[in-house]
């Protein structure tokens, strides 16, 4: 009893040294604004502003060292408010610098470990807006009705202290300032409608820190860079964006490694992954894997085949799936088949997009033709070069049934659309595969669990100088 009581005691006083430290804390974040003077924010320290804030700017430098983070709270007492996160380092999975904490997570900082880099927070009315380096990252309109989970309740905008938080590592902070805005400031920028949230699938996966991230987004059918940007951060999905380096595909197509290198540097400083698609069975001959390594990572599908004829054929195209010479409709799945675990074994992709898709007079048997033994040969070479599964919500492939086997062994799995134009939806299919498939985040793919660079390229195909596939000797 007696030591119960101590017990009871010591929690008691550590709860109100808490409290205390965070008081005694609560000024002197004061006495860093508008000062050169450099702060150096260790896990667990929490400096606050004497004053509260509704609307205002805040802007400072921030330095992490390699794994730290910390956090800038805003509206807050402390606990409550919303939270920007500063966190640096390799596509892992981990929340990144800029995310609004468990409501527009992202997965990629545009700053490094090491290097000073700009922050700005801007909060005006509804909208909250967020740059890194001077891009923005963010820009949140809590709508009328929002929808939080228990653990996040009181993320919401109303007034308090800005804090800065050490939550593990060395960040510094520095050159910071805090700007008071009027009570009917607004971000002109905030041009798109805010999200019913009561019935936005989206939002439910964020609160529950699962990484909404299309990987498979292009920029083509009248979608711009400008246009994604706007989109990716009004729905809350991270983009990962991807030109198509080969041939025979549509929409921008590279066709050398001097325009994967420029496409790059186009590219480099919007707030998007980026990815590359290997496009037709040529392109292993074309790019060397030192321009496509640049890229955060790299995709190919089965959609373009090499038939029995040895003809280059795009399955997607009615005209070019042609079953001359006698083959069945079985025959044709077993090439389509063997030539997706030849695609996979000898070309250095990360993920299989679009993944069991087979041709449209075909697909209403799709169960018929994925049996259980082709299922298995597919499977058991994503398994062997750990190469991840994309969930596409464009086709809503694979099936629910293949994603829990390949689940069962072990396979990650990355979500993509395959969009044609700029109306595409909000991952649907995929969500909803999460949920009836009980994937965790444990299951999903990111670009630190690439094996690629490792891989040999192999030269299956071999085409002549005329772009023709050269018949091989035995």
């Amino acid at each position: 009893m007696k030591r119960t009581n101590i017990f009871s005691r010591l929690t008691r006083l550590a709860a109100v040294a808490a409290i205390a430290t965070f008081v005694a804390c609560g000024n002197k974040l004061d006495s860093y604004i508008g000062s050169a003077e450099e702060l150096a924010l260790q896990p667990g320290t929490s400096l606050a502003t004497s004053a509260d804030y509704e609307n205002f700017i805040f802007r400072g430098e921030a330095l992490t060292s390699e794994g730290a983070e910390a956090a800038l709270l805003f509206h807050s007492d402390g606990e409550s408010g919303y939270e920007i996160t500063l966190r640096n380092g390799a596509q892992d999975g981990s929340i990144k610098t800029g995310s609004l904490r468990s409501v527009r997570n992202l997965y990629r900082s545009l700053a490094a470990d090491g290097e000073w880099f700009d922050f700005e927070v801007a909060v005006r009315g509804k909208n909250v807006a967020v740059k890194i380096n001077g891009v923005d990252v963010v820009c949140y309109t809590e709508p009328a009705a929002p929808y939080r989970e228990a653990a996040h309740a009181k993320k919401l905008i109303g007034r308090g202290a800005v804090v800065a938080k050490g939550v593990k590592g060395d960040v510094r902070l520095r050159n910071m300032s805090l700007e008071k805005l009027a009570a009917d400031a607004r971000n002109e920028a905030d041009t798109l409608p805010p999200i019913d949230e009561q019935t936005d699938h989206v939002i439910r996966f964020q609160q529950r820190d699962f990484p909404v991230i299309d990987w498979h987004v292009h920029l083509k059918g009248g979608l711009t860079k400008e246009m994604a940007h706007a989109m990716s951060m009004n729905y809350g999905i991270n983009y990962g964006v991807a030109p198509n380096a080969g041939e025979g595909g549509v929409g921008r197509m590279l066709a050398d490694d001097k325009e994967v290198r420029s496409y790059y540097e186009e590219v480099k400083n919007h707030p998007f992954l980026f990815g590359v698609q290997g496009e037709g069975r040529k392109w292993t001959q074309t790019f060397s894997q030192e321009a496509l390594g640049i890229f955060d990572y790299l995709f190919t599908d089965a959609m373009t085949i090499i038939d029995h004829k040895g003809r280059n054929s795009r399955i997607y195209r009615a005209e070019e799936v042609i079953r001359d010479g006698g083959i069945t409709m079985e025959q044709y799945m077993d090439l389509i088949v063997d030539q997706t675990v030849k695609i996979l074994s000898y070309e250095p992709a990360d993920i299989f997009a679009n993944a069991t898709y087979i041709p449209d007079d075909m697909n209403l048997d799709y169960e018929k033709y994925w049996t259980d033994e082709r299922v298995d040969k597919v499977l058991d070479v994503l398994q062997k070069h750990n190469i991840a599964l994309e969930i596409s919500a464009r086709y809503k492939i694979p099936s629910l049934d293949i994603i829990r086997k390949a689940k069962e062994r072990g396979i990650k799995f990355t979500f993509g659309t395959n969009n044609v134009d700029a109306n595409f939806g909000r991952l649907e299919y995929s969500l909803e595969a999460v949920e009836k498939c009980g994937l965790t985040v444990e299951d999903m793919w990111f670009p630190t669990m690439s094996t690629r660079r490792d891989r040999e390229v192999v030269i299956y195909n071999h085409f002549d100088a005329s772009g023709k596939r050269a018949k091989q000797s035995k």
